[in-house]
C-alpha cells in the first residue's frame, strides 16, 4: 500500500514522501491518526495545495520540541525515592509514570509516551540515563537517581 506522509515519521520519511507500508499499518494507524493519506492522484493534488501549511506546522512542532529539550537539559537530573531491600532491589519498580511525575515536578514538560525505557522499568537502586524523545529529530538524555527510602 502506498501512502503520502503528512508529517516526518522516523524511518518512513518526511513530509510529502511516498512510502510503501503494510496495509494494516496504513489503514489502522497512519491514516486514522492523520499522519498519512492514501496515495491517489486526488490526494496528491490536495497535498500539493496544503504542502506549505504542513511544512510550517512541522517547523513549529520542531521549534517547540527544541525548546522543551532545552528545559530538560537545564534540569539535568532527578531523584526518585522508593522502598528497597537490603541488596538494593526495589519493592516494585520505577516506571514511566513515576519518571513523568518526577521530571514534570522538576520543571520539565513531558508525557509518559515520550520516555524510552528499552530495558523496562527500573528495579534497582542506582543512577540511570533515560532517553526522552520529544520529536523524531529531538532526543534528550536525563539522569535519574533511584535511592532507597
Amino acid at each position: 500500500m502506498d501512502v503520502i506522509l503528512l508529517e516526518n515519521l522516523g524511518k518512513l520519511g518526511g513530509i510529502g514522501d511516498r512510502a510503501k507500508v503494510k496495509a494494516g499499518y496504513g489503514r489502522n494507524y497512519l491514516v486514522p491518526q492523520g499522519k498519512a493519506v492514501f496515495a491517489t492522484e486526488k490526494n496528491l493534488a490536495e497535498f500539493e495545495l496544503r504542502r506549505a501549511d504542513l511544512e510550517a506546522a512541522a517547523a513549529t512542532k520542531l521549534a517547540e520540541a527544541t525548546a522543551r529539550g532545552a528545559k530538560l537539559a537545564e534540569i539535568g537530573s532527578v531523584t526518585i525515592s522508593a522502598i528497597a531491600g537490603d541488596e538494593g532491589k526495589l519493592f516494585g519498580s520505577v516506571g514511566t509514570r513515576e519518571l513523568e511525575d518526577a521530571i514534570n515536578a522538576a520543571g520539565g514538560d513531558i508525557s509518559k509516551s515520550e520516555i524510552n525505557l528499552p530495558e523496562g522499568a527500573l528495579r534497582h537502586v542506582g543512577e540511570y540515563s533515560i532517553e526522552v524523545q520529544l520529536h523524531t529529530d529531538v532526543t534528550e538524555s536525563i539522569a535519574v537517581v533511584v535511592e532507597a527510602e
